[in-house]
């Protein structure tokens, strides 16, 4: 438990759990149950494990923290999407977005507290990194804007995907963890295949990902197809550029078979002339993909502005002229600060001051 005298009880291994149990005299089925009330069921106190002894669940209460993350503010766009601000205990926000679309939900979810990697274009970007979060806050996320898809529209969530706060791959243990737990037959029970992992683009982490047989879907947000247009946006690009990144995808595709998506933010002067439609093209030789367009979207102190609605379908048709899949993405919640790139786990009060 690393020396931690009050650990969350969340952070503990099936294996440890059982130890803990052992060791205080009670039966081997308790670690199911307990199991059950925390990843099946969603419960959120020890109170509420009520086929628990009262002597146990105060044992439980004396040796374990209980880290719930508590909604701080709720928006709603005009497109019906819904933005949610939580608190998670030791005082860090984050931010997490419901999507509807006809018949179904999705769940846009933070994997950091912030962002290392300083996108330019990108709110989250420029918060800093705070932290990583741990597997039960990523799990949280997704139990918190399952109920609200049941209170809003009365369906289950229908998708998962890891596009909010944070970079997935750098936060790759506890990210593993939450997928493991919200697929899990004695977790949550959604097929992976409902999953979207969304990453800057980390070769030695893609690799592991390939290596690990993850059956969550891979989107890469690519945004140029050249060293010199991404390094402009993605700083990151600088220590693994675009030939390093083509390398480790060849070989996600190799390992795994699996077709992957390209999202490809086009911003007005950098990114989307005809000859920035074709370097995309040589990149997507290497392997088989499907690609979004992206409109950007304002973030507050960045320059950048969108491409118009004509330049995006020149663009797409260049692609498409060469029998590529393509889509234009189109973007929701914008008017909440809550589509792609906007996220900045700001408090209620900040967002006032917007």
């Amino acid at each position: 438990m690393n020396g931690n005298p009050k650990p969350d009880i969340r952070s503990l291994s099936r294996k440890e759990l059982d130890e803990f149990l052992c060791s205080i005299g009670e039966k081997p089925f308790r670690t199911k149950q307990i199991s059950d009330w925390l990843w099946k069921k969603g419960c959120r106190s020890y109170e509420g494990m009520t086929n628990l002894s009262l002597s146990l669940r105060n044992q439980l209460d004396g040796s374990f923290s209980f880290h719930i993350m508590r909604e701080l503010h709720r928006q709603v766009s005009r497109d019906g999407t819904v933005k949610l601000g939580y608190l998670l205990y030791d005082g860090v926000v984050i931010e997490s977005v419901l999507i509807p679309a006809d018949e179904r939900t999705t769940a846009c979810i933070s994997s950091q507290a912030g962002c290392a990697l300083g996108c330019t274009f990108c709110a989250t970007g420029l918060l800093g990194f705070n932290r990583n979060l741990t597997a039960a806050e990523l799990v949280d996320q997704v139990w918190n804007l399952n109920e609200v898809s049941h209170q809003l529209h009365r369906i289950p969530l229908s998708n998962i995907v890891l596009m909010g706060m944070g970079e997935p791959l750098l936060n790759y243990p506890q990210v593993m963890r939450a997928i493991d737990l919200i697929t899990a037959t004695e977790g949550m029970g959604i097929s992976p295949q409902r999953i979207t992992l969304s990453t800057v683009g980390i070769p030695k982490m893609i690799r592991q990902l390939a290596d690990d047989q993850v059956k969550a879907h891979l989107a890469l947000s690519l945004h140029a197809a050249t060293d010199a247009a991404r390094d402009r946006i993605i700083p990151y690009n600088k220590q693994y550029p675009v030939p390093e990144l083509v390398s480790a995808l060849r070989y996600y595709h190799k390992k795994t078979g699996k077709r992957f998506t390209i999202e490809y933010l086009l911003l007005k002067g950098i990114n989307d002339s005809p000859g920035d439609a074709r370097s995309l093209l040589e990149f997507c030789r290497n392997f088989p993909v499907k690609i979004n367009l992206i409109e950007y979207n304002p973030v507050e102190g960045v320059d950048f502005q969108r491409s118009g609605i004509k330049k995006m379908k020149e663009f797409r048709d260049i692609l498409e002229s060469h029998n590529l899949v393509v889509n234009i993405r189109q973007s929701r919640g914008k008017d909440i600060n809550a589509a792609c790139g906007q996220l900045a786990g700001r408090t209620r009060d900040e967002e006032r001051e917007m």
